[in-house]
């Protein structure tokens, strides 16, 4: 077949609604819109570690911080099961993990703006497991019907564990909001600082040609503003119910238009914050993967003169 002909055929099994596996056949702007969304996803969960690994020493008692560390732990995970992911996408291009995790220190690829910004109190801890892993589920959930087979099947995992750590950060969020009147103003304070980068975890509402693209192969299959209108219908009522004020005195539902209507974002200054990493935390985290990436050198080449020893056995 020419490649024309074998592209209209795979276009074809994208409308029937089949999924594509690592070894079938696919278009190279299909591998690389995948290995863009991937391996933006699989750093942002390693990157999103930072704020809340600062806390573990710091949290207010043990149950606290063993559930934090558990947690830490587990986004790590999903950063590695990601990046093995992508690893197979970008084989065939000659990059492999190493590759995909020194991309981070060289700015070669973005992760997600709210894991640029600081954590300044322990309500941001609880806060990030509540609504910043709120708003990761729901884009999650969307994904489990992306075409990637591989992808989809990574995503129940971590879909499953995120629902967890969304638990965890609301019973920190609920204690709080249950506690004293200096607790329930760390946690207002808390949801003002968040709220704009809360707005644009989903990204702007233009449809880029990117986007689009990702939904005619059927990667994604909901835009941004569809996602960030799901993320309003689902935690609005909630911050209201706990007492808090949503900072932002334009948000109501509009009942004609079925649709939430909130003050915008900056959304050049975030964008900027992705694109050029700098954001208020950005170069120092990105300092400690390297430094993390580079100490433990010696492990990664260690386990793989081993791996090669027995083999040859």
């Amino acid at each position: 077949m020419s490649l024309d002909e074998r592209h209209a055929q795979f276009m074809e099994r994208i409308r029937r609604g089949e999924k594509i596996e690592a070894t079938d056949w696919m278009p190279d702007e299909y591998r690389q819109l995948l290995i863009k969304l991937i391996h933006m996803h699989g750093i942002s969960e390693v990157m999103g570690v930072y704020p809340e690994k600062q806390w573990v020493p710091k949290a207010p008692n043990l149950r606290r911080k063993l559930s934090l560390m558990a947690k830490v732990q587990d986004e790590m995970g999903h950063g590695q099961l990601l990046l093995r992911v992508v690893e197979d996408l970008a084989a065939p291009l000659g990059k492999n993990r190493e590759d995909l995790i020194t991309d981070i220190f060289l700015s070669r690829v973005k992760f997600h703006n709210v894991f640029h910004m600081d954590a300044e109190t322990w309500a941001d801890a609880g806060l990030i497991g509540w609504l910043v892993d709120g708003a990761a589920i729901i884009t999650q959930v969307s994904l489990l019907e992306t075409s990637y087979a591989p992808y989809a099947r990574v995503l129940k995992r971590i879909c499953a564990e995120e629902s967890f750590h969304m638990q965890h950060g609301e019973n920190i969020i609920l204690a709080m909001a249950m506690g004293t009147q200096k607790q329930r103003d760390m946690l207002q304070d808390a949801l003002n600082r968040w709220w704009e980068s809360l707005l644009f975890f989903f990204g702007p509402p233009q449809i880029t040609d990117a986007a689009r693209r990702m939904l005619e192969y059927r990667i994604r299959v909901k835009t941004n503003e569809e996602l960030r209108q799901q993320f309003l219908d689902k935690y609005v009522p909630q911050i209201r119910a706990l007492g808090l004020k949503v900072p932002d005195p334009e948000l109501h539902y509009d009942e004609e238009k079925k649709r939430w209507v909130y003050t915008p974002p900056d959304w050049e200054k975030f964008s900027r914050i992705v694109r050029k990493n700098c954001g208020p935390k950005s170069q120092e985290r990105i300092q400690l993967r390297r430094q993390a990436h580079e100490g433990q050198r010696w492990v990664r080449e260690a386990m793989l003169r081993s791996a090669r020893a027995a083999a040859a056995v």
